[in-house]
Parts: C-alpha cells; structure tokens; sequence
C-alpha cells in the first residue's frame, strides 16, 4: 500500500520531476543501511547502502523490501509503504522525488522508536543548475567547510525567519566541476552561495561566505559583533587562523592518516602534530570563555565547528588533551540551529559522536582504530615527535 500526500508549496522550493526509481533506491539503501546501524557501522553507511544500490540495480524489479515507513519532520509530506509492497507495484504508481530544501528527512527503522536522520541521495539525478527564484541558494556537501554555511543559515532562519534552498553537490562525483556550478564558485570547491534576492550575487570560499551572510542578514549583530568594534577585529583574527591553519592542516592530518593508499610516517606525524598544536592554541583560547570571542556564539564558533566536530577522525584526543575545546564543542552542539545544520545535507558518519560509538559497539571498526592509533604512535616515535603548543 502506497499513501502520499503531497507537499505544500513555498516560493523558496522547487519541485523536481518524479522518478520512481527513488524510491526504488531509498528502499535498498535503508535495507542496507539498518543492519549497519544495528552493530555502529557508521563509516561506512553511506558507501556500503549506495555500494548495495549499484549492485543489484540490474535485479532490483522483482525484489520486495521491508519498509515500514519514511516520513518527514515537516507534516508537508508523508509517504507510507507497506511491508509486502513490491517493486513492480511501487513502478505502476507515481512517486514524487524528495525537495530540495531546508526540511529534514526523518526515517524511522522497522521495530524500533528511534528516528534515522538522514537525506537519502539519489545517484541518477545529480544537480544540473540553480533552482531557486529568492532568496540564498547553498550549494554543499557534508564536509566540514559545508557545515559551516548550512550552520549559519540555520541560525539566520531561527533568528530571523530568513529562508534559503540547498542543493546536495556530490564532490566524489566532480559535480563542483561543472560549468553551471564554476559559475557560482570559481574555484570549483563547495561551498558556494548564489543570492537571488542580489541579482544571482554569488560568493564562494566558506570565510567569505560568513561574512557575507551576516554583513546582509545579521542587521542585530546576533552571530556577528559591529564593524568598529574590538570584537570584529578579533573575529576576524581567528576566523582567518582557522581558514589558513586549523583547517588545512587537519585536512591534510585526515588525508596522510586515513585515506592515502601509501602511509608516509612523515606526513603523517608532520600534519597531525601540527594540528594538535593548533588546537593546544584553541584550547588556551577558550580557557576563561565560553565561545571563542565576545562572550557569545558567533561566526568565529561557527568557523570552527565542522573540523572539531572531526577531531577524532585525525586522531586528535580532544577529551584528554583539550577538555577547554570539548567543553566548548558540547556547548555549541546543545544549540537547535547547530544540530539542524549538521544535517544539511546529510549527518556525517566522520564526527566525533559517531566515530566514539562505532569504536564501542563495531569490532571490526575498533580493530582499524587501534591500528590507525599503533600507526600515529609509531610515525610519532620514529620522528622524534613530542606535543608543544605554542
């Protein structure tokens, strides 16, 4: 049995063509993602669901699936499946394609209370140009740089009721490549915003981005502090610490550590190092404060969240070396808008949150934990690496 009720419309969003094999798709993808979910396997969620779509695509017409329901947050949109649906019944019938937009997907797993946050993305519709009419388009994906933009819009629409569409752009997909994109950011990275409400004004790079947004949006100084303040001088001080330190050097901790096919115990104790440094710096910041400048939450916290949310994927001990900056990160993630934001465009199996729990309840995940950490340990030992910040 199939229900669907369709979603209200709003100026800001865009309906898509439909394509039933969405559905098709989000069934197989949830199939395989619940047992994941089950024993903590979230690293390898979304590739090992995607991995399952493409091989057995060719099959998929004769398979049932066992869902009970999706459903949204928004009571916009509510779809029902029945557990003794098939695939040739859901073909016969039309489906519409999931929106665009700032509404976050619930997906509730078969005998449990629990709700699954995510956004399921469908591999054969990759974005093919802008959608929106008004208003900020984001363009961005779940990294860290893309959080930080989806954060702020977030807070911007509690604030200040300040609506905005967003486009997931697929990057192991070169969909940032593109000529339609490079138009919006010319350096072909997400994030990139266009705002339709400027003429199509576009602003790449995710420093700019914050200062954009709040310079246009934030009249109150709500997440920003005044341009001829102490404040906005030391604002931009960490903001750029972070755009040309913490970031890059953790980007580049995360690559030498976890994904380079050699291991190079050079690179790997060099980028690390550099980056527990830098966070000994962050931590001494926030020794005597509750946010990073001004005493209040603001783009200079928001700047930071996407990468310290990731320590752990770099083998950064944030709890035992740097209590002031897990203190800190606790404190930002109580917040509504911080939460809502890391959801966009999907919730990263990379945090710390997640990392911590496939540790605890994942073997197989543990085992290739503790040989990451025997592999930091010995690239420290075989350089001569010991901890100083400053």
């Amino acid at each position: 049995m199939l229900r669907t009720y369709p979603p209200q419309h709003h100026h800001h969003r865009r309906r898509p063509p439909a394509y039933p094999s969405l559905i098709i798709k989000t069934m197989l993808v949830y199939q395989a993602c619940v047992p994941s979910l089950r024993t903590g396997r979230f690293m390898s969620l979304q590739r090992s669901a995607l991995a399952s779509v493409r091989s057995i695509r060719s099959s998929v017409t004769s398979r049932p699936f066992p869902i009970r329901s999706v459903t949204t947050t928004s009571p916009s949109s509510l779809t029902y499946i029945s557990s003794s649906s098939s695939t040739r019944a859901l073909l016969a019938k039309p489906i519409r394609r999931a929106l665009y937009s700032t509404a976050t997907t619930t997906t509730t797993a078969p005998n449990t209370s629990q709700p699954i946050t995510s956004q399921i993305e469908d591999e054969m519709s990759e974005p093919t140009g802008l959608i929106a009419k008004s208003g900020i388009e984001l363009l961005t994906f779940g990294t860290p740089n893309g959080y930080k933009i989806s954060i702020l819009l977030e807070e911007l629409k509690e604030a200040y009721g300040k609506e905005y569409t967003w486009q997931s752009i697929n990057i192991m997909k070169n969909t940032q490549k593109e000529p339609w994109f490079i138009a919006a950011g010319a350096n072909g990275r997400i994030p990139a915003i266009v705002d339709h409400d400027r003429n199509g004004f576009a602003v790449f790079e995710g420093l700019a981005i914050l200062g954009y947004l709040t310079r246009r949006y934030d009249p109150d100084n709500k997440f920003s502090f005044p341009v001829d303040s102490n404040e906005y001088d030391e604002c931009e001080t960490w903001m750029a610490w972070q755009h040309g330190g913490l970031g890059p050097m953790q980007g580049q901790a995360g690559h030498f550590l976890r994904f380079a096919k050699e291991k190079i115990p050079y690179g790997i104790q060099r980028y690390v190092g550099e980056t527990e440094r830098l966070y000994g710096i962050l931590d001494a910041r926030l020794k005597d404060r509750d946010y990073v400048v001004g005493g209040k939450f603001s783009i200079a916290d928001i700047n930071l969240l996407g990468w310290v949310n990731g320590a752990a994927m770099t083998g950064i001990d944030l709890e035992g070396m740097f209590p002031n900056v897990q203190k800190w990160l606790e404190r930002c993630l109580a917040r509504s808008g911080v939460q809502k934001g890391f959801a966009i465009p999907s919730v990263s199996s990379f945090s710390n949150a997640a990392v911590k729990k496939a540790i605890a309840t994942d073997p197989e995940f543990k085992k290739k934990a503790d040989e990451t950490a025997a592999l930091l340990k010995e690239a420290k030992e075989k350089y001569g690496y010991k901890y100083s910040s400053p």
